[in-house]
Order: structure tokens, then sequence, then C-alpha cells
């Protein structure tokens, strides 16, 4: 018997480097499962947050910027276990955030 959640191919595939979310909106696109886009919204999240430590690295310091890119390196392993794992789970307090701020990727 098959417990995985409606749409747990899209939300792994959300997690794919670089465009993983953006090739998962659009497949979640027509067939809008709740399990999917919650974890598009939270790659989209990780993503910004990539581009934060790369700006950090290249504008603040270095190391400070290798210390947030490490971090996010370690919140994307976790979160997409989470979707493997058939959770809705993610970054504590930042997850619930970027379900709040990203609706236009429902």
């Amino acid at each position: 018997m098959d417990t995985s959640p409606a749409g747990k191919t899209t939300a792994l595939i959300a997690y794919a480097p670089f465009v993983g979310f953006m090739i998962a909106f659009f497949i979640n696109k027509d067939e809008n499962h709740v399990f999917a886009t919650w974890h598009i919204k939270n790659m989209f999240g990780l993503t910004l947050l990539f581009i934060i430590s790369l700006v950090v690295q290249s504008q603040v310091d270095v190391t400070a910027g290798d210390i947030i890119w490490i971090i996010c390196v370690l919140l994307w392993l976790y979160c997409w276990a989470m979707a493997f794992f058939n959770k809705m789970k993610g970054i504590p307090y930042l997850s619930d955030k970027f379900q709040d701020w990203f609706l236009f990727l429902n």
C-alpha cells in the first residue's frame, strides 16, 4: 500500500538545484497538489537564501557568506529529506513565513 501524498514526486523535483522549483511549479500548475505547493514555496525561499549568501560572500565578507551558504546546504538537505519522508516540515519559523509570503506560487 502506497501512503505517499499526492504530488510527492513534484515536491522532490522542487529541491533539484537551480531550476527545480521552477520545473516543479509548472508541473504542479495543472495538478495543484497541496504537498507539492508547500515544498515549492519552501524551495523558493531556500533559493533566495542561497542568493543572499552569494551576495554576502561577494559584497560583505567571504567567510560570512560561506557560513550562510553551508547553512543553506544543510537546510536544503533537511527539507529534501522531509519531502522524501512525506512531511510538510521545513526550516523552523522560516518555512511557515515562506508559505505566507509566496502566495503567488499557489
